[in-house]
C-alpha cells in the first residue's frame, strides 16, 4: 500500500450548507417515521441530518463502487472497500424541517494499522453543525478503509445479549429508499451483482447509519425524547432479506441498544439522556 502523507490531510477542513427540506422530511418519514410527518417548522428526528448535505459529486468522479474520488477533505486511500463504521454525537439542540444548516467538517486523524484481515485505514472526521440558533449537533465520523478479500471472511459472532423488542425487514426496497434520500451511491447497498462478484458479500449490505438511525429511533421512543449523547460502532455486516432485529436493555447511564440478525449482533449502540459528573 502507498504511504499515506498523514501530515497532509489531518486538519483539512471543508464547510457545507444543507438543509432537511419539506420534500426530504416527506420522503424520509415515508419508510422511518412515527405518527404524522413533520412539516415546516416541526422537529428534525434524530440523525434526519444525515439527509440534510447530500454529496452531489459529478458522475464522472464516481469510482468503481459508486463514492466520490479526488475530493478535497478525504484522503486518496488506496485500498478499495471502504466504510462508515462507528461513529458518536452530542445533540445540543433540535434542528428544524426547513432550517438553514451550516456544516464544518475536519480531519481529525488518519491512521494506518494492520487488522486481523490485513491493512487498514482509519479516518476520523469531527463535524459541527450549526442552525439559525446556533450549534445544534456535534459529531465523530470514522470511515474504514481496507483491501477486498477474495472470498466473504465475517467478523467473529457475537450473540445478542439482549431478547430483540422490535423487527424490522430491510427489504431491497428499504435499502434503495435510504441510498437515495442520502445521495449515496455505495453499490453495496442496491447493486447485488457488483456486492456479491466484485465485493464478495453473500448479499445486499445494510447501511451503518441506516442501522444507527433504527437504534436511536428505538431509544427515542422508549424514553420518550432524543438522547443528549448517542455513540454506535458496527460489529458485522448485516444483509437484505434476513430480519433485523433491535434490542435494548438499561444501564447506569441510559440505554445500550443492538442491532441483530440471527441471533448475531450487528451495530452496538450507547444513547446516554443526562450529562455524567
Amino acid at each position: 500500500m502507498d504511504k499515506v502523507n498523514v501530515d497532509a490531510w489531518a486538519g483539512r477542513e471543508a464547510i457545507s450548507d444543507g438543509c432537511v427540506t419539506d420534500h426530504q422530511a416527506a420522503q424520509i418519514h415515508a419508510f422511518l417515521g412515527d405518527g404524522p410527518a413533520p412539516r415546516r417548522g416541526d422537529t428534525v428526528p434524530g440523525l434526519w441530518h444525515w439527509c440534510a448535505f447530500p454529496n452531489a459529486a459529478p458522475q464522472e468522479m464516481l469510482g468503481r463502487d459508486g463514492h466520490p474520488q479526488g475530493q478535497h477533505l478525504l484522503p486518496p486511500v488506496p485500498l478499495p472497500r471502504r466504510m462508515w463504521a462507528s461513529g458518536a454525537l452530542t445533540f445540543h439542540r433540535a434542528i428544524q424541517v426547513g432550517e438553514p444548516l451550516h456544516r464544518r467538517s475536519k480531519v481529525r486523524s488518519v491512521v494506518e494499522k494492520i487488522g486481523r484481515s490485513g491493512p487498514m485505514v482509519l479516518v476520523t472526521l469531527d463535524h459541527e453543525i450549526h442552525g439559525s440558533r446556533g450549534l445544534a449537533i456535534e459529531e465523530r465520523q470514522d470511515i474504514v478503509y481496507l483491501e477486498i478479500p477474495d472470498s466473504y471472511r465475517p467478523p467473529k459472532v457475537q450473540p445478542l445479549p439482549a431478547a430483540p423488542s422490535e423487527h424490522v425487514d430491510p427489504t431491497e426496497t428499504l435499502l434503495f429508499r435510504y441510498s437515495a434520500v442520502t445521495f449515496n451511491a455505495h453499490r453495496i447497498h442496491y447493486d447485488r451483482s457488483y456486492a456479491q462478484q466484485v465485493e464478495h458479500y453473500p448479499d445486499l449490505v445494510v447501511h451503518g447509519p441506516l442501522q444507527a438511525t433504527l437504534l436511536l429511533r428505538a431509544a427515542t421512543r422508549a424514553k420518550g425524547r432524543t438522547p443528549l449523547f448517542f455513540d454506535y460502532r458496527s460489529v458485522h455486516p448485516m444483509f437484505a432479506g434476513t430480519q433485523c432485529d433491535i434490542a435494548m436493555e438499561a444501564d447506569d447511564e441510559g440505554l445500550r441498544l443492538w442491532t441483530g440478525q440471527d441471533g448475531h449482533q450487528c451495530m452496538q449502540a450507547q444513547a446516554v439522556w443526562e450529562e455524567t459528573q
